[in-house]
């Protein structure tokens, strides 16, 4: 079943001869339950891509369509409501607020939805990540490695249809990076997520089921993980 749809997608920056084609005309769609991974250099349009599916950058044109909505056609009002709801986000720098607990930081985006946490599914979900005995620890009392375990049950609590990694283990050493993407793969299995990821590390990227390849806003490759057959 497919669950993310990108349709000829554009955002292009400047002018004449300063014109950036930061996506030029990209068209992929994902299956429920995949982990994609989206690899290139830094320059390649990745990021911005990936603020585009997210729905935290408006496009020039082509359509973005998560859970069968077109997220590009909403008013900013209702695109709000609905990324809180659809789609989780894992960010390099965790972004976890220092003056709440682990438990306050993985129910905040539910609060903020005016909704009330599973806790039964929320404590699941600390168990898997091993994060369960440090529900009532601060950010600041907990390793990288910790906090993106945080950051990873936050993205998870709230069921989104779709899950954004933007470069999770860009700050975390190799084993604890080898960790973290071993939990997301384990986390995208067991909780039946879609998981599309960006970095710039391509031994990384073969860990995930499909690897898409950026260049100057292309998809250059799109091939399956592990060094799997071109799609």
């Amino acid at each position: 079943m497919e669950i993310l749809k990108t349709v000829n997608l554009k955002k292009y920056y400047g002018s004449e001869e300063n014109l950036v084609k930061a996506v030029d005309g990209i068209s992929f769609s994902v299956e429920k339950g995949s982990f994609v991974a989206i690899v290139g250099t830094s320059g390649s349009g990745k990021t911005t891509l990936l603020n585009l599916l997210g729905g935290l950058d408006y496009a020039d044109s082509g359509e973005v369509i998560v859970d069968g909505h077109s997220i590009l056609k909403m008013k900013e009002e209702e695109l709000t409501i609905f990324r809180r709801r659809n789609i989780g986000f894992i960010f390099q720098n965790y972004n976890l607020v220092s003056v709440q607990n682990v438990y306050k930081n993985i129910v905040l985006p539910i609060r903020l939805d005016g909704n009330k946490p599973d806790k039964q599914y929320i404590e699941h979900i600390c168990d898997v990540l091993g994060i369960d005995k440090k529900m009532d620890r601060y950010p600041n009392q907990l390793s990288g490695g910790q906090q993106q375990r945080v950051a990873i049950a936050r993205a998870l609590a709230a069921k989104p249809a779709v899950l954004l990694a933007d470069e999770p283990t860009g700050n975390l050493d190799s084993n604890t990076s080898a960790e973290v993407i071993g939990l997301l793969k384990m986390t995208g299995k067991e909780f039946h997520q879609t998981i599309v990821m960006i970095t710039h590390n391509e031994a990384i990227a073969q860990l995930a089921d499909r690897v898409i390849h950026l260049e100057d806003g292309k998809i250059i490759g799109d091939k399956d993980g592990e060094g799997g057959r071109e799609r």
